[in-house]
Formats: C-alpha cells, structure tokens, sequence
C-alpha cells in the first residue's frame, strides 16, 4: 500500500513538471513570434525583372555611399583598391569598410555598368508625337543608335574623358572570374536598349535581337577605348558600319531561312505527288 501510494506521487509531481515545462515552452514561442512581428524583415530581390515597379537598388545604402564616393576619384587613381579606401574615408567610414567588397576594385566596374545602365531611360528621351518642324516619329533602329551612343557617351563622361581607365575597366572585365557578371550586364544592356527604343517583338527575334546588339555594343566599346578622334567621332562611324552590316547580313538570314522554308514545301508537295502520305 505505501508503495502505491508512493508511485503515485512521483507520477503526480512527473506530470507537473511537465506541465510547467510545456507552459514555458509556448511563452517562449510566443514571445519569439511576437519579437519578429516588430523586427523589420529584410528585404528580399525580386528574381524577375518588371518595367511596371521600380528594380530595388543593385547595392544597399553603406556600400552605395561608399562606390559612389570612390567613383569620383577613379579618373584620377583608377579602377583600384586606392579609389575604393579614398571612397570609404569620403563616406565618413574606415578604409577597413571596403572589406564589404570580396570582388575589390571589379565593384567599381559595376557600379560604372549598372549605374550607366539604369541611368539611360532619364538621359535619352524621344519625343512623341513628333514635334513641329520634324518629319516624323523617329524608328526603332534610329532610337537604338541614338541609345548606344548615349551609353558610350557616359564612358567618357564617367572617366573623364581618360581611355586609359576604359582600358583598365575592360582588362578587369576579361579576367575569368569576372567574366560571368560582364556578359550579364552586357545582356541586361542589350535587353534596356530595345525596351527603351519601343520594341515589342515577341517572337525568337526577341534573343537574336539582344544577342547581336551585345556583339555591336562590345565590340564598338573596345574600339572607343583606342579611338583619339575628336569627340569620338570614328566611334560613332565605327558603330554606323557594324549596325548596318547587321541589318544587312540579318536580312540575308530571314531571306535563307524565307527561302529554305519555300522549299521544304515545295519538297513535301512534290512527294505527296507521287503518292506518298505525310
């Protein structure tokens, strides 16, 4: 008997420690879950790019002040870790802050690209309607050059006028590592120019369109960073002759491909002649 009852008590005082436990497990829990509700959550990107909503910032605040400040020492000092440390004590931080940036001097590279890239849209801007006095609206390949030339432009504004820090951004750029954010900045420039320029192409063209004015817009900048003529002006020649050798030789291709397709059919016509079924 004073066994049993002594059981039961160990049982009893096992079940009330498992109360209080269970008790303070959930105050616990709901405090936390509380907490987050007044902590701000960060900020998560979008993994899709909208021309309806502003893109969020490609830097957050510390590092934008910081390459902001660092840029303007660049025509000076170069795409170099010096013109990051000066741009971080500009910025009111320590030079131990451009650790933030595991890529160093490659970040004023894009920083250079992405500014100049979103920078577009509020620096070329078509009129429409025509105003009096003009023939008419101007077309998609008009504006494309008019948009390429402005984003070469803001090279030499950006550097100064220096072609040697040109030089020095597209040596980084050719390094391997850094290769794979280049071609995405290149891609992501090709994409802006033809949405600003007003084409609405939603078929294959939409991939070859981009693809070749990357190929025109890198080769035209290489040439740009060797060009000593006044205000760049074989530049612009240089980009006049590789446009038109596209549009001439991407004629030639929808008139192969034209042509192919006629005799394909022509093909399967002439076997359904002779009885065959397809």
């Amino acid at each position: 008997m004073a066994f049993q009852t002594k059981t039961t008590t160990t049982l009893r005082r096992l079940l009330q420690q498992r109360k209080r436990t269970l008790s303070t497990t959930t105050t616990t829990t709901a405090a936390a879950s509380s907490t987050s509700q007044l902590l701000p959550r960060p900020k998560q990107s979008r993994t899709y790019h909208s021309y309806e909503t502003p893109q969020p910032p490609p830097y957050p605040p510390v590092e934008t002040s910081i390459l902001s400040a660092a840029f303007t020492h660049v025509p000076s000092t170069g795409f170099t870790q010096t013109s990051l440390r000066l741009g971080a004590l500009d910025a009111g931080y320590r030079e131990a802050s451009t650790n933030h940036f595991p890529r160093g001097e490659f970040e004023l590279v894009m920083w250079h690209l992405r500014t100049q890239r979103t920078g577009l849209h509020s620096r070329v801007q078509f009129p429409s309607p025509p105003e009096e006095g003009q023939l008419g609206k101007l077309g998609v390949g008009a504006k494309v050059r008019a948009l390429v030339l402005e984003r070469l432009r803001g090279n030499v504004d950006a550097l100064g006028g220096n072609t040697e820090r040109l030089k020095e951004a597209l040596a980084l750029m050719s390094l391997a590592s850094h290769v794979p954010p280049s071609l995405r900045e290149l891609y992501l420039l090709g994409d802006e120019i033809w949405f600003l320029a007003g084409d609405n192409a939603v078929d294959a063209s939409w991939y070859t369109k981009r693809a070749t004015l990357a190929s025109v817009y890198a080769a035209t900048e290489i040439y740009q960073s060797a060009d000593q003529s006044s205000d760049h002006k074989d530049t612009a020649e240089f980009l006049d002759r590789r446009l038109e050798e596209q549009r001439v030789l991407g004629g030639a291709w929808r008139n192969v491909k034209e042509w192919a397709a006629f005799q394909s059919m022509a093909g399967v016509n002439l076997v359904r002649n002779l009885g065959v079924r397809i």
